[in-house]
């Protein structure tokens, strides 16, 4: 009778830890760390509806977002902080975030759209820069989505859903335009994009990644996501 110890098979070590490095990249077996963020004020964003640039996630810097600084370029620095809830609005973390004002700054002559004053966004956006926002999406189906925006140059913009792509690079249409004679405007030309693409989504509680791709030069005023068909 043989011995059954002896007919066991060593895998030479190459291909053991080939076998282990090719079981990580799957993922199918070691699960992600848990996400350690919050939705803002503890309330997540719905779908369909309006997401909210601003709005994004608490967690901080690599958890909530990513920002090419920690100086939050808008409030509590262009708009001094004065105590008044737009000036201050986040003005501790590093996604920098102004707000849509008169006297033809943002209702100026060269708007596509025409934005609604007093409307707080995230600008001064780079390459490779993110933000999270926890979503809940109501009903499952297919989506399009619409971006209220403002763009120095064209630009691309991705977004990511749990992790994984849900879109690939949509371009952002520049909003420049050379007839403007103050050259800190052409960041303040509005726009609004009705659909860059439709995605299905599922229904149930999602985290959504909104990316700067390429060129950046960008404002996002908020995502308008519309269900098109169930």
């Amino acid at each position: 009778m043989s011995n059954p110890v002896r007919n066991i098979r060593i895998l030479p070590f190459w291909v053991i830890i080939t076998l282990i490095l090719l079981l990580l990249q799957s993922g199918d077996i070691f699960a992600q760390s848990p996400y350690k963020g919050n939705a803002w004020n503890k309330v997540s964003q719905l779908i369909p509806g309006r997401i909210e640039c601003e709005c994004y996630d608490q967690g901080g810097e690599g958890v909530a977002y990513h920002d090419s600084d920690p100086v939050n370029n808008g409030s509590g620095k262009l708009n001094p902080a004065n105590g008044s809830f737009l000036n201050e609005f986040r003005m501790a973390e590093g996604v920098d975030i102004s707000f849509t004002k008169p006297n033809e700054i943002d209702n100026n002559p060269f708007n596509l759209v025409e934005p609604q004053m007093g409307r707080l966004y995230v600008g001064w956006t780079v390459p490779g820069e993110w933000i999270n926002y926890s979503v809940q999406v109501k009903k499952s189906g297919f989506y399009s989505i619409g971006l209220m925006y403002t763009a120095s140059g064209d630009g691309g913009i991705a977004l990511d859903l749990d992790g994984k792509p849900l879109t690939g690079e949509m371009k952002i249409s520049s909003t420049r335009n050379e007839k403007e004679p103050i050259a800190w405007r052409q960041w303040h030309h509005w726009n609004k994009i009705d659909s860059l693409t439709v995605v299905e989504l599922k229904k149930g509680q999602h985290l959504l990644t909104l990316k700067t791709v390429s060129n950046g030069n960008m404002n996002y005023d908020f995502l308008d996501f519309k269900l098109v068909k169930k």
